[in-house]
């Protein structure tokens, strides 16, 4: 994709590197000085470097004296952070609606430009003669790169040309800097190569503070979208750079930025060693800011919060110790399966008791034989959720029958005492299933079906075998051919036949 032709160049010819170094600081001047606001000085500046560019040789672009202390390449820099400055989204953009056109144009606008800064690198690398390429590209490629992102992610600031002109900003980049993916870029290719994460988090904690962070709507999308490429093990040595604003963003008052934060938070705990996480309680630092979410009635950022609760305790319960004898100490993951449980049981709004049952078989693993803390909270939960239809998809019966049938592998000596409520709400819930004159697809309820019967299986094990005496006379009288199927597979298995869930 090549730039347009520059209208109005006033610069041609060689011009000496003093000459140069004051062009570049008068640009840099109408980009960002008090005449910056008017669009007439910053369409020209834009001009003016896009002439300066097919105008300057490479040897002369880097390796010139600049005004400033750090030479041609420290203004470049400069130059390319005041661009992606000049194309980012203004703070009306925050919260989403339609975008402007004006951003998205000028961000197409200086795409072009460091598309042509970045060829001008290009062939410095293969110059004979320019051997301070390297040095323009260390200061080019933080603003460059944030430039990237800003604009190639689907936001309402971005159009399709402007993240078409983007993308290709980031594949040359990624190809000057001889990077094979983004993570190699932020991570470095090689052991002995630094990477430039932390030159981008630099870039961007000016604008990850408690007072500044909303004044740049596209500052947390990259600054998340950044932070998820890095992972194990290269990820812990900048813990100090992003546990401050991925906190900060997750304690903010709109759903959509608490979703972001918890988002950046699990990717924290997954890629970085326990260790450094129990260091100075950061462990329970995280646990408290997410524990407080699962007051918030929002299904999406309930769901966020309970997987990176359930992948924070084992780090937390690293630092507990059993020496067996004495009752084992309640965890942190009781704690919040306690607090699911006194949410779920009066929960009447679908989406929060598909996200809430969803977890419950997770929950149940993790406390294994434990779970017998919240046996009857559980039971109590199980019996209302199988009573209630949940729309077309089931998911929420589903995932209790799960949840059900793990119980009673996991506590199955405290279940004969409980034979026959269960065995009621199983029956019920087959009956009312066979006889659906509903919506609900025939896979879906084939589903349920083969799940409550295992449940049914699972049950007569555990009271070994009465489930089958109870429901000996049931086939004789019923006229259901799917009740009677669910019920003569749970008596055909043999008393001594031994089953597979327990």
């Amino acid at each position: 994709m090549e730039p347009p032709a520059p209208a109005g160049a006033s610069l041609t010819g060689e011009a000496p590197s003093s000459a140069l170094g004051l062009a570049l600081s008068q640009i840099l001047l109408h980009l960002t000085g008090p005449e910056s606001r008017r669009g007439k000085a910053r369409n020209a500046a834009l001009e003016d470097l896009s002439a300066l560019l097919e105008a300057t040789e490479c040897d002369q672009l880097f390796e010139g004296n600049g005004s400033s202390l750090g030479g041609m390449p420290e203004m470049l820099g400069e130059v390319a952070k005041a661009l992606e400055e000049y194309a980012a989204p203004p703070k009306e953009q925050e919260g989403g609606g339609d975008g402007s056109p004006a951003v998205a144009e000028k961000a197409a606008a200086v795409g072009f430009l460091f598309i042509r800064l970045l060829r001008k690198v290009e062939s410095a690398k293969h110059s004979l003669v320019c051997h301070a390429w390297k040095r323009g590209l260390r200061r080019l490629a933080g603003p460059i790169y944030v430039f990237a992102i800003t604009h190639s992610l689907e936001q309402p600031w971005t159009r399709a040309r402007s993240r078409d002109v983007a993308g290709e900003v980031l594949a040359l980049l990624l190809r000057v800097s001889e990077c094979g993916s983004v993570a190699g870029f932020l991570r470095g290719e090689n052991e002995d190569e630094k990477g430039r994460f932390a030159v981008i988090m630099g870039l961007l904690k000016p604008d990850l503070n408690k007072e500044s962070w909303k004044n740049s709507p596209a500052t947390k999308h990259v600054f998340s979208w950044t932070l998820q490429q890095v992972t194990w093990p290269w990820l812990n040595q900048h813990l100090e750079r992003i546990l401050p604003p991925s906190l900060l963003i997750s304690d903010d008052y709109q759903t959509e930025n608490k979703v972001l934060g918890v988002q950046c938070l699990h990717h924290i705990v997954l890629n970085v060693p326990a260790a450094d996480l129990l260091q100075y309680n950061r462990a329970q630092v995280l646990y408290h800011a997410l524990f407080n979410h699962l007051y918030t009635p929002e299904h999406h950022l309930i769901q966020a919060v309970l997987l990176c609760l359930l992948d924070l305790f084992p780090v937390l319960e690293k630092a507990l110790q059993w020496k067996g004898g004495a009752a084992r100490p309640t965890t942190h993951c009781d704690e919040v399966l306690q607090l699911i449980l006194t949410h779920m049981e009066p929960e009447h709004r679908i989406l929060l008791r598909r996200t809430y049952a969803g977890s419950l078989p997770a929950f149940v693993k993790r406390l294994g034989i434990l779970t017998v803390r919240h046996l009857k909270r559980l039971e109590r939960v199980i019996l209302g959720y199988l009573e209630v239809y949940d729309g077309p998809e089931e998911e929420a019966r589903l995932k209790i029958l799960e949840t059900l049938k793990l119980l009673m592998q996991y506590t199955w000596p405290r279940i004969s005492c409980r034979l026959v409520v269960l065995l009621k709400a199983l029956l019920k819930l087959i009956c009312d299933v066979a006889r659906d004159p509903s919506l609900t697809p025939e896979p879906v309820k084939s589903a349920l079906l083969e799940a409550a019967t295992d449940c049914l299986l699972l049950l007569d094990h555990c009271s070994k075998g009465q489930v089958k005496g109870l429901l000996a006379k049931i086939p004789q009288s019923c006229e259901d051919s799917k009740v009677v199927s669910c019920i003569r597979k749970v008596q055909r298995v043999s008393d001594s036949e031994p089953y597979s869930g327990t």
